[in-house]
């Protein structure tokens, strides 16, 4: 059973709020990482991944649904993914990378301690891309949880990049937010678990960073998307308009 867990979500290719992350005290002392998917689709994949991969096996991997896509387009499965710069990472891999997103699992499981079992996946746990919401109704958590082992007490997700807690048909389900991509509220977020849940923030220097990737990313359009993303300019009120279609609603 681990005594404490970080789960780090959304990260989507920005090193330096990985690395602020990183250096956060309860990250460097936690028995595990989770990753909950859409490591590399963003600015730096192939440097993210390096870093991640060079934690050896304290890091547990899930994958995303833009983990999936980047795989896809360098497969030539697909001729485009909906995110922009998804293209540009894509090509920016190495082929090892490709072969380890290839690799990820849609899921993983560990027992926390005053948690017990917890599922740790990207969106659902059954599907990659499927929406909930924190406000999602008890039939959506039903529909989404069907099948799902009973053991299962807590189900942590990301994909939406906005950080919540709540309980769904009996269970704990938390979303940790995005560390690269977050709505709503600026800095790198993520969760950590054991015993119970703490949703946490890391701020960084923003400036700075939207000035690196600048520097350092070679996509033609780096500096309009770290300036959004990074400053978080869409609200939480845009994203549950844009996602709640996506929730039944």
């Amino acid at each position: 059973m681990m005594r404490q867990v970080a789960v780090l979500s959304d990260i989507h290719g920005v090193l330096p709020a990985l690395r602020a992350v990183l250096a956060e005290p309860e990250v460097a002392a936690a028995d595990r990482i989770v990753l909950t998917g859409d490591i590399a689709a963003g600015p730096q994949p192939a440097e993210v991944l390096d870093l991640l991969t060079a934690l050896g096996e304290r890091v547990v991997w899930v994958a995303g649904n833009a983990d999936r896509e980047l795989v896809e387009y360098r497969r030539g499965l697909r001729t485009e993914i909906p995110d922009p710069i998804g293209p540009w990472a894509a090509d920016a891999l190495r082929e090892d990378q490709v072969e380890l997103l290839a690799g990820l699992p849609p899921t993983a499981r560990l027992a926390v301690e005053g948690l017990g079992e917890v599922l740790f996946c990207h969106a659902t746990p059954r599907d990659d891309e499927e929406v909930v919401l924190v406000d999602s109704r008890p039939e959506r958590w039903t529909e989404v949880f069907d099948g799902l082992d009973e053991a299962v007490g807590t189900v942590v997700c990301g994909h939406t990049h906005m950080p919540y807690a709540r309980l769904a048909g009996g269970r704990l389900v938390v979303n940790p937010g995005s560390i690269g991509m977050p709505y709503g509220r600026g800095g790198a977020h993520w969760a950590l678990l054991g015993p119970g849940v703490q949703l946490r923030r890391t701020v960084f220097d923003v400036p700075a960073a939207v000035a690196g990737l600048v520097r350092d990313c070679g996509w033609e359009q780096i500096g309009p998307w770290a300036d959004h993303y990074l400053n978080a300019r869409s609200t939480d009120t845009d994203a549950l308009r844009v996602f709640g279609p996506r929730d039944g609603r």
